[in-house]
């Protein structure tokens, strides 16, 4: 049985109209005169109550077979029922599944259904980046409503609710279907003629709810949080982080760097820099991680404007007040660090310059080669430097620049590296990176010269007790570690691999630049 009804919404004057919510209920319990049968009537009358466009799948009165026989779901022919269920999950905005929960999961009934309609090409599809998966059905939410006889509480406790993680997570939440809502009902056993009324009254208050939208101000309010995280690539701050604390700590040795308010001011200062071009770098390089096929954790962007996540004006809208946050947090650090003032600006104003630079007109030095270096010396000498010099240090003193030599040399395997994934579609928005100047052999070649000078550099330092002693026993660490990524390169040098993913050369050397910080910052503690 497939039930339709529209409803047209109407507005008080000077009001916008909302166009009407579609919705599609679907019935998966195999008889539909149940309490599930209930349910889903009781949230279809608050829906249609409200104004929305209703569509209603009652599984039990659809003729297909659950079964997929062929090796791929989109080998075996749709019956026509199926084909007009899956014309309406892809007109309906939200979807609405109410089951019964068997043993611990849907029904037999439901789960055929999705195994037949849920294919690749129409409700997800393979692809080079991310997971290796994209969904298709994005725009779209879900609500989920179950009945159960174990108590709702012990079944979340004790089972972990395999079934809504599964219809949620692993079904929904794959094919791009975002929110998913759950609401479960139990025991049912156990519960009296007045219960299972309160539960049909709980079902026509949720359809009651559409009326105000699909989706809740909370909701639209961790949805925009979470693009937000994402765009701020946090993952790579603390390497940021331990090289200022570095310089702190060079510049005050012993002196309760942690304990000094100038050092987190000027960390403030270095953290809304550093959230000011990544968001910069998001609206520069739309062009490039749009055509990017190979994007993944370390490489591509955030994506946060390839899958309008967040709009060019919300991030424009970020760099604008990251940036006011840099320049109020750098006058109050003014005012505190315990040098001239000269001296704040030009080290900080210098990374700012560069590290905004990185893809900001007129520099683009990312699009002019000299990106690799940029990011390199940003994140060695540059916020080392700030550290050494925010409390009490000179600029010219040999030492920040001894501690960040072999910093510099690590990082650049990293980040020349990172343009290998990158390189056709940076080619293609003519950004000229490393990986696109010499070729792919010609980067990794880079990375391999890099990373056996990194190491020499920090030996010879230790060695010769250079930099305060701050790289002694390095050569514990540095080279194992050096030499394993050094003939990682030579084996991606030898081979005839075209350009793609290289995810394990990438954690394999983020991880060797992290022995440059953490050890002369452990030393110098």
């Amino acid at each position: 049985m497939t039930t339709f009804r529209k409803n047209d919404t109407t507005a008080g004057e000077g009001e916008p109209v909302r166009p009407p919510v579609k919705v599609l209920v679907i019935l998966g319990h195999p008889r539909a005169d149940s309490l599930c049968g209930a349910l889903a009537d009781a949230f279809c009358e608050g829906a249609r109550a409200v104004g929305t466009q209703l569509r209603r799948l009652d599984l039990a009165t659809l003729e297909f077979d659950p079964h997929v026989h062929t090796q791929s779901p989109n080998d075996q022919p749709l019956e026509a029922d199926l084909y007009r269920a899956r014309e309406l999950v892809a007109w309906a905005e939200h979807l609405v599944f109410v089951y019964p929960t068997w043993w611990g999961s849907v029904p037999a009934l439901l789960k055929g259904f999705l195994d037949r309609i849920m294919a690749p090409g129409f409700a997800f599809r393979s692809c080079e980046g991310g997971i290796g998966y994209e969904g298709l059905l994005n725009g779209r939410s879900a609500q989920l409503i179950t009945t159960m006889d174990t108590p709702p509480l012990i079944h979340r406790l004790l089972y972990r609710e395999p079934g809504k993680n599964a219809m949620a997570r692993a079904t929904l939440g794959f094919c791009g279907v975002r929110p998913v809502r759950a609401l479960a009902f139990g025991s049912v056993k156990e519960a009296s003629p007045l219960q299972r009324q309160a539960w049909l009254a709980r079902a026509n208050r949720l359809g009651r709810q559409l009326g105000r939208g699909r989706i809740t101000p909370v909701e639209r309010l961790k949805h925009k949080s979470g693009a937000w995280l994402r765009a701020l690539r946090l993952q790579f701050y603390p390497m940021t982080w331990i090289a200022y604390a570095v310089g702190g700590l060079a510049a005050s040795p012993g002196g309760g760097v942690f304990g000094n308010p100038v050092f987190w001011l000027g960390y403030l200062c270095l953290f809304l820099l550093e959230v000011a071009t990544v968001l910069v770098n998001e609206v520069v390089d739309l062009r490039t991680d749009r055509a990017n096929r190979f994007y993944s954790t370390f490489t591509g962007g955030s994506r946060v404007l390839v899958e309008g996540l967040l709009s060019p004006r919300e991030v424009k809208a970020g760099i604008i007040a990251a940036l006011l946050g840099f320049v109020g947090s750098t006058v109050w650090l003014l005012g505190l660090a315990p040098v001239a003032p000269a001296s704040v600006v030009l080290v900080l104003g210098g990374l700012a310059v560069l590290a905004i630079g990185y893809t900001l007109p007129p520099l683009m030095l990312s699009y002019r080669g000299l990106g690799e270096l940029d990011v390199a010396v940003t994140h060695s000498i540059g916020v080392l430097l700030c550290g050494y010099a925010f409390l009490g240090g000179a600029w010219s003193d040999p030492l920040p620049w001894l501690l960040s030599l072999p910093l510099l040399l690590a990082i650049l395997p990293s980040i020349t590296l990172s343009g290998i994934p990158d390189l056709e579609a940076d080619a293609g928005a003519g950004k000229r990176t490393l990986a696109v100047r010499l070729g792919r052999r010609g980067a990794l070649k880079v990375a391999l010269g890099c990373t056996l000078l990194s190491a020499a550099v920090a030996v010879v330092w230790q060695l010769l007790g250079l930099a305060g002693g701050a790289f002694g026993g390095i050569a514990l660490v540095a080279v194992p570690h050096g030499a394993w990524l050094a003939w990682l390169l030579s084996r991606h040098i030898q081979s005839d691999r075209p350009p793609g993913r290289i995810d394990g050369l990438m954690v394999a050397s983020l991880g060797y630049v992290l022995w440059f910080g953490l050890v002369p910052l452990f030393r110098l503690a």
